[in-house]
């Protein structure tokens, strides 16, 4: 998938105004990296937390499966910030940055996308439960059974291929980008050979359809639930909602996230890839101002690593309840 998105790591030598230049090396150098690190740090402590806890929650629906993936999606995406934020500061020279443009950067997007897909799969498995299912209907403390989130076996045949998915996408990038390297190696598509050029291209048109796609799913399936809801409650004025709204109120939440953190990035993608493009006819100072913009919005889709544990709490009852009993008196135990 995408990689690096044609970007540098330092920026460029551009023909542009010192004033600009001042102000991409401070935004790269000085603000990035220590956003980056932050990031890293309360990202880690949220999602080891969430692991300790998950490892003790049985898989034993197809939410809990896609969850548990997400969570190791985000922790591996989580290992990539140290290296990002020290080759953008400058650190371990250029070495560094070849290492990050062959390795860190394939499995930073490859992992963010593995995390959009399970989201897209967390969506369906709900619009299956409260949609699909006529008992969605039924008073508080029922359950709205579906295929999906009891069948555990399809859930993880679908985290598997969606793993796949990630190796399938690792895995040329890193071996694609193995052009001779030096110091003057300033744009990681300098290191990929005529063939990674193309995959690149290809993987990256691939990488936006799936998160388009995934966006198209996440609306219709939350357009759907509101629906039944809505439904549900003029048809029981009481307690009878009970379930689908909390459903509802969960999936929500999965939507406002993909919203605020993906939407900027993948709105700025095309623009930004035309701009790097060979051949471009934007003019420097646009191509290093969408350079810049790609920067922000990339690491505002990173602050999702830092969402995803609020969001285990209020889709997943196992998850919560078991975060109850650690946060009581003596729950360490």
């Amino acid at each position: 998938m995408d990689h690096l998105n044609s970007s540098l790591l330092f920026p460029s030598p551009l023909p542009v105004p010192s004033n600009q230049s001042d102000f991409s090396s401070v935004f790269t150098q000085q603000v990035l990296p220590p956003l980056y690190l932050l990031l890293g740090v309360v990202g880690m402590a949220l999602n080891t937390t969430a692991a300790t806890i998950f490892f003790r929650v049985p898989s034993d629906s197809g939410l809990v499966v896609y969850l548990k993936n997400m969570l190791l999606a985000d922790i591996l995406m989580l290992c990539t910030f140290p290296l990002r934020a020290a080759a953008e500061a400058g650190l371990g020279g250029w070495r560094l940055r070849v290492a990050v443009c062959r390795y860190s950067a394939p499995l930073f997007y490859s992992s963010m996308y593995v995390g959009i897909v399970f989201m897209g799969l967390i969506s369906l498995e709900r619009y299956v439960k409260i949609v699909r299912r006529p008992s969605c209907s039924a008073p508080a403390g029922g359950s709205c059974p579906s295929l999906l989130s009891q069948g555990v076996a399809p859930a993880r045949v679908l985290a598997l291929l969606t793993w796949s998915l990630l190796l399938l996408s690792v895995l040329p990038n890193a071996l694609l980008t193995s052009r001779p390297a030096d110091a003057s190696s300033h744009r990681c598509m300098q290191l990929k050979t005529s063939l990674g050029v193309q995959w690149h291209r290809v993987s990256t048109l691939s990488s936006v359809a799936l998160f388009w796609a995934t966006l198209l799913v996440l609306v219709s399936c939350y357009a759907s639930i509101a629906r039944t809801v809505l439904r549900a409650q003029r048809r029981l004025r009481h307690h009878g909602g009970h379930v689908c709204r909390r459903s509802s109120r969960s999936i929500a939440s999965l939507l406002a996230v993909f919203l605020t953190c993906f939407v900027p990035y993948h709105a700025l993608r095309v623009p930004y890839t035309l701009s790097q493009g060979p051949g471009s006819r934007f003019s420097p100072g646009t191509r290093r101002l969408l350079f810049h913009l790609k920067e922000a919005t990339l690491l505002l889709a990173a602050l999702n690593v830092c969402l995803d544990p609020v969001m285990y709490c209020l889709m997943c009852r196992s998850f919560r309840e078991a975060l109850l009993r650690r946060l009581a008196p003596g729950g360490r135990r």
